[in-house]
């Protein structure tokens, strides 16, 4: 009833759970540049790029990596890898648009064809812009770092591919405020993806749903039946070890899908946009966490790059 996604760059993990696609990020990247299986690559793109600068040097050696780990898992799984767009640039929308162009070409040169990748962007204006231009040329986009309603159907508005709504971290904001969700139905997160899923199906957008960030299974059980799930490979194995029955949630086959349209189609210029973004805590204030905290784990993979080149 779903597609199963691997929300990892852990070989072992995937070749085990046998997902559809695989996604990465820089903290997952950084991870992967500390495990045994990826020491070689991560030698082999450290002393090979030709950039005469520095800097340049190893932010060319991290995208390097990035694409290594990418072709790596598309020999496992059937379908698409994510990769993701530094997070320093989320509001440059021509920045993101030429670094996409990049990353495609470098997969193109390893072998790797561009209908096996997804571009991931975060959710911003800029970047959600960037991804409709990037979906014209061809090159489809995963839209992550979403936290809201308003993302979600700027992103559809936009034509993108995929989009990965969090849920984990939008229960970490309510629970941080004492607000704990009494049952998985009710977790707030669970309830901002089905809204969405909802939404697209009841007037037929064509973007891919893909709830993303679980924090336990409880939530993922819940959204059984969105198109799909991005999964941490410890969550794929209490998964894999529970034999009980699993209702559909979402989908076709879901008494949801007897229910009518949720809400009326609605669109978000610019500054409407920006307006409902700044209204809504959680997202505002969770988008802004994300970026950050992708960008410190990027930091971390170039001063590890930084390391090996030097030894």
């Amino acid at each position: 009833m779903t597609d199963v996604v691997a929300d990892t760059g852990d070989l072992l993990a995937i070749e085990k759970y046998k997902p559809l696609d695989a996604t990465t990020n820089p903290s997952l990247l950084l991870q992967a540049a500390q495990m045994p299986e990826w020491q070689d690559t991560l030698r082999e793109v450290a002393v090979g790029s030709q950039s005469s600068d520095a800097g340049d040097a190893v932010v060319e050696a991290c995208e390097a990596f990035s694409i290594a780990v990418g072709k790596k898992i598309t020999g496992i799984v059937p379908g698409r890898v994510s990769t993701e767009v530094d997070a320093r640039h989320s509001f440059d929308t021509q920045t993101t648009i030429r670094t996409a162009q990049r990353i495609i070409d470098q997969y193109d040169k390893a072998g790797v064809s561009s209908d096996r990748i997804l571009i991931k962007i975060a959710a911003t204006w800029e970047g959600i812009k960037a991804a409709e231009q990037l979906e014209k040329e061809g090159i489809n986009c995963n839209l992550t770092l979403l936290f809201n309603f308003t993302q979600a159907a700027a992103s559809a508005d936009a034509g993108v591919f995929l989009i990965s709504p969090f849920v984990g971290r939008i229960l970490d904001w309510h629970s941080a405020r004492g607000d704990t969700p009494e049952s998985a139905a009710n977790d707030p997160g669970v309830q901002s993806v089905s809204r969405i899923y909802r939404y697209y199906k009841s007037h037929g957008y064509s973007t891919v749903v893909m709830g993303a960030s679980f924090r336990n299974t409880g939530q993922i059980e819940e959204l059984a039946g969105c198109d799909r799930l991005t999964i941490s490979p410890s969550l794929l194995e209490s998964l894999a070890n529970d034999d009980g029955p699993l209702e559909q949630k979402l989908g076709s086959g879901s008494h949801a899908a007897k229910t009518p349209a949720v809400e009326a189609r609605v669109q978000y210029p610019h500054k409407t946009f920006l307006w409902d973004m700044n209204q809504d805590e959680m997202a505002h204030e969770k988008l802004a966490d994300g970026i950050r905290k992708f960008t410190a784990d990027q930091i971390r993979l170039e001063q590890l790059m930084v390391s090996v080149r030097s030894t």
